[in-house]
């Protein structure tokens, strides 16, 4: 598609695409020339837009990585630009065919033996991190989650806020100065506190959230499951957990859910029931004691060398734009391959936004059994989607569709494109965790956060997030990977990017060697060798998904 160290103009995703995507700016006018046709332009052409490479009439299908992603809704001239105006959403149906699905896997020879050193736990699972993680039964101990929180990150080195506090001290004094503070120059401290006391704990973390109780006994059910899943994580060191005493959410529903996913669970746990205490306070101190009694003890864990097999790596996009199915999602694919060709486990998630890419996963599933599991998740998702007026078709956002992303199913193929082409092994309804080598699908939301809190819930070590538009995405106990999509992304909001896949834009890099780069990082964060961005912001974002419509 692009040629190595050429700046192309534009780029054709699949050879049976009746559409091209501008890798730069066109102008309305310009002749563009591409396999040795001609293009004259009858619309300006924005970068990660695309214009119709022939002629069509209302019905005409509109295909995109050679697969149908809209119909055309009037007459189009050859050269126009796509918009939402001339195109509608559409996707082929899908079902299970019997394929006999062939891989080519890539050369692994350059990560055969590779390590990465990570925390090895008594399961046999390698945590590429080290956490102690509070989980609250219920919504109503949000408040002593919170002040717990600043005891503990401000005193024990955790803390990132610092700087904000010096700065509002600076405001603070010009104010009682009398000063203008419009007029006073007050300087961020670009340092942060890095005197961490536990040097082999990586941080505290806490799941404040808004159920446990009130919903549906099925809502705190789903909450219990996803809750274990997480003191179960391969990079959660030890808990404490926080109950009312009251809730829907039991604290022996919850300790009952840890045991069910892992018979052999021992870290330690701690627990906590407000009504049984003499007094907020002295719940607050004892549940403040215990745990550092327990950071001591995890604190004694060693980073030991670990194969890339023991890696598992969610692949997530959000923010997307026009150049996320060309240059991140398909570099970010060309890594879930080499990982899976490794021995190692990839999970690509967002069921709303693999529409229209359906056919291609169930014909790569392993299993007829994974196979229509897969169909039955997202026809069960879809119809729940249309029976409150949506459907996946309304997936896409503004900012997706301003910047190029003009159908779900547009959006939807080149978000696939994330997962590689290897074989699926398994699909994985929310909460599951994954079990298997390979690529694995997970039934979350599409919304950014909802699906990394999923993808951790289901084993993920590593998240490798890609994004157009920018966001600061991150989650609690999985370090998140910011991949950029585009060069102008990486320097505008680089205090939150890590990777950026520019230069497969401009040509500079192959999508290969750009997925190699990404999976030198991964090795490099798993180890904790570097440290990514959401980690550094204490971005510890996480939602549980109750199952509605969440597109």
């Amino acid at each position: 598609m692009l040629a190595n160290g050429i700046r192309n103009l534009v780029v054709k995703m699949h050879p049976k695409d009746n559409v091209l995507v501008a890798l730069t700016d066109l102008a309305k006018g310009e002749n563009i020339s591409f396999n040795e046709e001609s293009f004259l332009l009858k619309d300006t052409i924005k970068a990660k837009h695309k214009f119709y490479t022939n002629n069509l009439i209302a019905g005409d299908e509109v295909i995109m990585y050679g697969v149908l992603v809209g119909k055309a809704q009037h007459t189009v001239a050859k050269g126009s630009l796509m918009t939402t105006e001339n195109i509608k959403h559409a996707a082929d149906p899908y079902t299970y065919r019997h394929i006999d699905f062939k891989w080519q896997a890539p050369d692994i020879s350059k990560y055969q033996h590779k390590t990465f050193n990570g925390y090895k736990r008594t399961d046999e699972r390698v945590g590429t991190a080290n956490y102690w993680l509070f989980v609250p039964t219920v919504f109503c101990e949000n408040r002593n989650m919170d002040v717990i929180r600043e005891a503990l990150q401000n005193e024990l080195g955790y803390a990132v806020t610092d700087k904000y506090i010096q700065y509002t001290h600076q405001l603070l004094q010009a104010y009682q100065r009398g000063e203008n503070i419009d007029s006073v120059e007050v300087q961020l401290n670009a340092g942060g506190n890095t005197n961490r006391i536990f040097k082999n704990v990586d941080g505290i973390k806490f799941l404040n959230h808004q159920g446990g109780c009130g919903g549906t006994r099925q809502d705190a059910a789903t909450l219990s499951a996803l809750l274990a899943a997480y003191a179960n994580h391969p990079n959660v060191g030890g808990v404490t957990v926080l109950s009312l005493g009251c809730q829907n959410l039991q604290t022996q529903d919850l300790l009952a859910d840890i045991k069910k996913q892992n018979p052999q669970f021992d870290k330690p746990l701690f627990i906590f029931e407000q009504q049984q205490s003499v007094s907020e306070e002295q719940l607050v101190a004892n549940a403040i004691k215990k745990t550092f009694e327990g950071l001591i003890e995890i604190n004694k864990l060693q980073r030991t060398p670990a194969p890339l097999s023991d890696l598992c790596v969610g692949v997530k996009c959000g923010g997307s734009d026009g150049f996320s199915g060309v240059s991140a999602n398909p570099a970010v694919g060309y890594t879930s391959d080499l990982l899976v060709a490794l021995g190692a486990k990839v999970l690509l998630a967002e069921f709303p936004e693999l529409c229209g890419a359906e056919q291609n996963l169930v014909d790569r599933c392993t299993t007829e059994v994974a196979a229509k599991k897969f169909i039955s998740l997202m026809r069960v998702y879809d119809a729940q989607a249309h029976s409150v007026g949506s459907g996946f078709h309304m997936n896409p956002s503004p900012g997706n569709i301003k910047d190029g992303l003009i159908t779900d199913a547009i959006k939807s193929a080149g978000a696939a494109k994330k997962g590689g082409t290897s074989p699926v092994v398994d699909v994985l309804d929310y909460t599951e965790s994954a079990t298997q080598a390979g690529l694995n699908l997970v039934c979350t939301p599409g919304n950014d956060v909802e699906a990394t809190t999923g993808k951790a819930a289901a084993g993920a070590t590593l998240i490798l997030f890609t994004t157009g538009l920018g966001t600061p995405t991150g989650n609690p106990v999985c370090p998140v990977i910011k991949v950029a999509t585009n060069t102008i992304l990486a320097k505008k909001m680089h205090d939150i990017i890590d990777i950026d896949c520019g230069p497969i834009i401009s040509g500079e890099k192959t999508i290969e060697e750009m997925g190699e780069d990404i999976l030198d990082y991964c090795i490099k964060a798993a180890s904790g060798e570097i440290i990514p961005k959401a980690v550094q912001l204490n971005q510890d974002d996480f939602i549980p998904w109750k199952r509605g419509v969440s597109l």
